[in-house]
């Protein structure tokens, strides 16, 4: 009778870790797409298809958040019903962590750009 248990429960545990992996499908898929989701980036910069800068940029960012999704879901497993839903609660924890670091980032660097005293070449041809 505890062999059957054991065997269950081994059979049970087993199941479940196989679970929270992925398979070499999934693997494949999401390689693939991390792939096309760099090479279409790296083509529109080098071959200037696009001649607008921030447009450039904008869609270059773009795929760059898509690329993110994708290695969260094939290669971190992150979904709604993994782990009772924490990895999507720690998921939104970092993304708000993040958006607090670069946002002030960006208000300390717009700030010191505007207030500090411009220093042109003339001034710094008279530098000692």
């Amino acid at each position: 009778m505890s062999e059957n248990a054991h065997a269950h429960d081994h059979g049970h545990h087993s199941g479940g870790h196989e679970a929270s992996h992925g398979s070499v499908k999934s693997y494949v898929t999401g390689f693939i797409l991390s792939v096309i989701l760099t090479a279409i980036p790296f083509w529109m910069v080098m071959s200037g298809a696009i001649e607008n800068k921030a447009l450039l940029a904008g869609l270059v960012m773009a795929i760059g958040a898509v690329q993110i999704v994708v290695h969260m879901i094939y290669f971190l497993h992150m979904n709604t019903k993994s782990e009772g839903g924490w990895t999507v609660m720690a998921l939104m924890f970092t993304v708000i962590i993040v958006v607090i670091a670069l946002s002030g980032s960006l208000w300390v660097m717009h700030h010191l750009n505007t207030n500090m005293m411009p220093m042109g070449v003339e001034m710094m041809r008279n530098m000692p």
